[in-house]
């Protein structure tokens, strides 16, 4: 009967917390030539974060891969991994007993330098699948991302902040 169908979606009006594998993605500005990144989501992985969650979505631009960590609770927090280098701790001068010495002393006034840039430490913690160290550029938006998979590498990525309305979804099919 028409009174049991749930509410159709407003499909012209998704955020990012809507999108799901096979959608699209655009990121007004988002490449370093500021064009935008239009990518469609082939992954969609959810990450435990405490009580709550957050996910992660990519997928090819460019003959590289594409990311967009989300974290929604009162606001809504998207960083972009558009940056197509993948590095490790050696980029960074970094050993593995210095990772360990950055999470015991969790101090916000640790930094490294790479790139021409100060990197502030901000927090290292268990994120459920692997461990993470994230570094925020001294003044700036981008950040560094350190992650150790276990029985894996450390392997590390640049995220910048992008704006949830600079993100334009379009449902698949």
């Amino acid at each position: 009967m028409f009174w049991d169908k749930k509410p159709q979606q407003d499909l012209a009006h998704l955020k990012i917390q809507d999108a799901q594998v096979r959608d699209t993605l655009s990121v007004t500005g988002a490449a370093e030539d500021f064009t935008d990144i239009d990518f469609t989501v082939d992954r969609r992985e959810v990450y435990p974060a405490g009580s709550a969650e957050w996910f992660e979505v990519s997928g090819m631009w460019r003959d590289r891969r594409v990311y967009l960590e989300v974290h929604v609770g009162d606001t809504v927090e998207v960083l972009g991994n558009f940056d197509s280098r993948r590095l490790t701790l050696d980029d960074f001068g970094l050993t593995e007993d210095d990772m360990g010495e950055l999470d015991q002393r969790q101090n916000q006034n640790d930094f490294l330098d790479f790139d021409g840039k100060f990197w502030m430490y901000r927090f290292s913690r268990d994120m459920g699948v692997f461990y993470c160290w994230r570094f925020q550029e001294q003044g700036g938006t981008r950040f560094l991302t350190v992650k150790k998979y276990e029985a894996e590498p450390f392997t590390a990525a640049l995220y910048v902040k992008v704006e949830p309305a600079d993100i334009t979804v379009f449902r698949g099919a």
